[in-house]
């Protein structure tokens, strides 16, 4: 599977799927990485692992059509599949979306549906919750309100403030995305009736407790 990786920062996710994707037998290639804002971090991961690189950067567009417009030739002349949105700081208009339908996936730091949007870890140690984490799911035309494809949690610790909850949110991040992309490019997912089924999943699950009980 062909893929394209859009960027506007300093491209952790990124980076975590160029290693997996250099690794033989990984069912993906990343074939472009493209960033929205000029010398966004990211960019010199893709320069670092040979992948074609270049900057579009929104403001140098009239209105976001004509911004799109000059992304998607971009993506078509890569002959990128699937779209990885990595800490891409746009939302895409509800015509890029359906152009591109079922084809976009995005990371995103919370457990979905909670906390769509931004402030995520901020607002998860407001409302007090245990477990927090990250959700791989489709873009659709709803912010952060596609069909999710996985999920991995980590505890929300006493001595928590937002950045050392991040964090702990990334580490997993680096873990789940690749995880999912693989899957999606194995052909094991599939989307019935809005909701993701995955095929042969080899991972029977278990559970993550917080507070743990004792041994």
């Amino acid at each position: 599977m062909k893929v394209a990786v859009l960027i506007s920062g300093r491209g952790s996710n990124l980076r975590s799927l160029l290693e997996v994707a250099a690794q033989p037998g990984y069912p993906a290639e990343i074939v472009t990485v493209i960033a929205n804002r000029p010398g966004a971090g990211g960019l010199d991961h893709a320069a670092a692992f040979g992948v074609s690189h270049q900057t579009i950067d929104h403001k140098d567009f009239p209105d976001r059509t004509a911004f799109e417009t000059a992304l998607t030739a971009a993506l078509k002349a890569a002959g990128a599949e699937m779209i990885c949105l990595a800490g891409f700081m746009r939302v895409l208009s509800s015509g890029f979306v359906r152009q591109w339908q079922d084809r976009i996936i995005n990371i995103h730091p919370s457990l979905l549906p909670l906390f769509p949007g931004l402030d995520t870890h901020a607002r998860a140690l407001a409302a007090g919750v245990k477990l927090h984490g990250c959700s791989v799911h489709f873009v659709n035309e709803a912010v952060d309100g596609g069909a999710i494809i996985g999920q991995a949690a980590v505890p929300v610790l006493g001595g928590d403030d937002p950045d050392k909850l991040a964090a702990r949110v990334l580490k997993a991040e680096h873990r789940l995305y690749p995880y999912c992309l693989r899957l999606l490019a194995e052909g094991r997912i599939r989307l019935i009736a809005g909701r993701v089924a995955i095929e042969a999943d080899p991972d029977p699950g278990h559970s993550l407790l917080n507070p743990a009980p004792p041994a």
